[in-house]
């Protein structure tokens, strides 16, 4: 729920949400496209158009913000390189195992340098070699200035990383320490 009031897929009940300069809980549905064109979300779910490739899954931002082809080109092809992808750039999303689903979500989501990443499970499906590439991936655009937050149940990916890891349980922070 947490990664859903962020991106307003959800109104609080009471409280305020503050993302970069937005208080989430007085946007009207008009701004709301503003927010999320700054915050890249990561779907437990996938959320790729079946219809689509890779490449156009990924570059799917991109195009909408108005980017240039040459810019979409070199931007999608680096960030599925990052990914272990670039050789499933023509794949259409049922022809790669979930793992590679997820990586793909991945680029989508970081392929535009949002402001703040959400992550819902971002590792659930891969094995441990790619979550740790995974996670480095993050840690690197962390350290750019994106801020990364991540919703798991492997709280040993976080250990020895140096960042914040809150624990929540029930909607309540129950545990605060730093990985």
């Amino acid at each position: 729920t947490i990664l859903r009031l962020i991106y307003r897929a959800e109104k609080p009940d009471e409280g305020q949400i503050f993302v970069a300069s937005w208080d989430v809980s007085k946007l009207k549905g008009n701004t709301i496209p503003s927010l999320r064109r700054n915050v890249g979300v990561i779907f437990q779910d996938f959320r790729l158009l079946s219809s689509k490739s890779i490449f156009d899954n990924v570059a799917l931002t991109l195009r909408i913000d108005g980017h240039p082809f040459r810019q979409i080109r070199g931007k999608v092809n680096e960030m599925l390189k990052n990914v272990g992808l670039r050789h499933k750039a023509d794949s259409l999303p049922q022809h790669l195992s979930g793992g590679e689903q997820q990586r793909a979500v991945i680029a989508r989501a970081m392929v535009s340098e949002p402001t703040v990443l959400l992550a819902d499970e971002p590792t659930g499906n891969l094995d441990p070699e790619t979550a740790s590439t995974i996670m480095k991936l993050f840690n690197e655009i962390n350290t750019k200035g994106t801020t990364v937050l991540i919703a798991t149940h492997h709280s040993d990916l976080f250990v020895s990383t140096g960042r914040r890891v809150i624990y929540l349980k029930n909607g309540e922070v129950y545990r605060e320490e730093i990985g």
